[in-house]
């Protein structure tokens, strides 16, 4: 199909599949300042990040590519730690 070994076909799903994770945390984002009338990063944002980020650093990986590989796997490290902030933040009765 298009070209492509049904495995490729697989691997470009997953691809799409992680980009489309990544473009829902911006959707989520963008949709939660729209209904509080003020910029808002909901908590969903950073979960959406993380799976994204996830799929598409498997995805380099398997393109064997260490620019996409670093860039993914950077941006990990600061999804992680901002969720850990959010909850850390939670435990003192900060708001979100």
């Amino acid at each position: 199909m298009f070209g492509y070994d049904w495995e490729a076909l697989i691997w470009i799903a997953i691809g799409f599949g992680g980009q489309g994770l990544f473009m829902m945390r911006f959707l989520v984002q963008w949709w939660s300042s729209e209904k509080e009338k003020r910029v808002v990063v909901p908590v969903a944002f950073w979960y959406f990040s993380i799976l994204g980020g996830v799929v598409l650093t498997v995805y380099a990986i398997h393109r064997n590519d260490p620019v996409f590989i670093f860039g993914q796997g950077l941006g990990l490290i600061i999804y992680f730690r901002n969720l850990h902030l959010h909850y850390k933040g939670k435990g003192r009765g900060a708001a979100s």
